[in-house]
C-alpha cells in the first residue's frame, strides 16, 4: 500500500496567508480609528504602532492613507449591498414590491447597524480625498438591486415631470442602458435612479438626527415613501 503524504505548504504560501492576515489587522484597527475620530484623522503611523511594527513596514501593505481610505470605502459599500442581496434573497418568493422593499429595508438596517461605515460612504466628503474609479461598482450595487426589483413591471404608476424632463430621462438612460437596456425602460431608469437616491437620503437623515422632531416612527415613515417610489415603478 503506497503511503500518501501530505502536501505541505510552500513558501509562497505561507507568506500570502500572512500578509492576508496582516491587512485584515490593518483593516480592523483603521475602522477603530474610523469609529473613534473619523475618516480625516486615519493614520498609518499609529496604526503601525498598534501592531508593533515600524511605520514603513506598512506602506508594504497600503502606500497611502488614501489607499487606506478607499479599502475601507469599498469594504463598506460592499457590505451594505451584501446585506441588501441577503434581504431581496430572502424576499425572492415575493413580487416585484416585496423585493424592491426588502432591498430598501436591507440598506436601511445595515446602515442603523454600522453608523460609523455608513458615514463614511455617504457622509461629509473627506477633505482632499478624491475617490478612484474602482470605487464606482461597489457604490452602485444597492441601485442595481433596486432597479433589478422593477424588471418586467409595465411603469404604469410613472408620474413625470413635463418640462425639461425627456432630455434628462435620455441622458440617465444612455448611460445606464448597458446594464438595463431591454429590461427597463427610460422612464423607469430615470425614477428608480431618484428612488435610489432618496432611499439614501431618507436613511441619511434618520442616522444622523434630521428627522427629530418631526418624525415619530422612522421606519413606518421610511417604508412609506419607499412605498410611494414603488408605486412610481409600476409596482403594485
Amino acid at each position: 500500500m503506497v503511503e500518501q503524504k501530505t502536501a505541505q505548504p510552500t513558501a509562497r504560501g505561507v507568506r500570502a496567508r500572512a500578509r492576508e492576515q496582516v491587512l485584515a489587522e490593518i483593516l480592523t484597527l483603521a475602522d477603530a480609528q474610523l469609529q473613534a475620530k473619523g475618516a480625516s484623522e486615519l493614520s498609518l503611523r499609529a496604526i503601525a504602532r498598534e501592531l508593533g511594527m515600524v511605520s514603513s513596514a506598512i506602506y508594504r501593505y497600503f502606500p497611502s492613507a488614501e489607499a487606506l481610505l478607499t479599502a475601507l470605502i469599498i469594504r463598506s459599500y460592499n457590505e451594505l449591498a451584501e446585506a441588501a442581496q441577503q434581504h431581496f434573497d430572502a424576499a425572492a418568493g415575493g413580487d416585484r414590491l416585496a423585493r424592491f422593499l426588502a432591498v430598501c429595508h436591507g440598506s436601511r438596517d445595515w446602515a442603523l447597524a454600522n453608523p460609523h461605515r455608513y458615514a463614511l460612504i455617504y457622509g461629509s466628503p473627506v477633505p482632499g480625498y478624491q475617490a478612484p474609479q474602482e470605487t464606482v461598482e461597489p457604490a452602485g450595487r444597492v441601485g442595481w438591486l433596486m432597479l433589478t426589483s422593477v424588471a418586467g413591471a409595465e411603469g404604469v404608476g410613472l408620474r413625470l415631470p413635463p418640462d425639461g424632463w425627456p432630455q434628462e430621462r435620455d441622458l440617465l438612460a444612455a448611460r445606464l442602458g448597458e446594464f438595463f437596456g431591454g429590461v427597463l425602460d427610460a422612464d423607469q431608469i430615470s425614477v428608480g435612479v431618484a428612488a435610489w437616491s432618496h432611499l439614501f437620503g431618507l436613511i441619511s437623515f434618520e442616522l444622523f438626527g434630521h428627522f427629530v422632531g418631526s418624525v415619530t416612527d422612522n421606519r413606518v415613515y421610511f417604508e412609506a415613501v419607499m412605498r410611494n417610489w414603488a408605486a412610481q415603478l409600476g409596482l403594485e
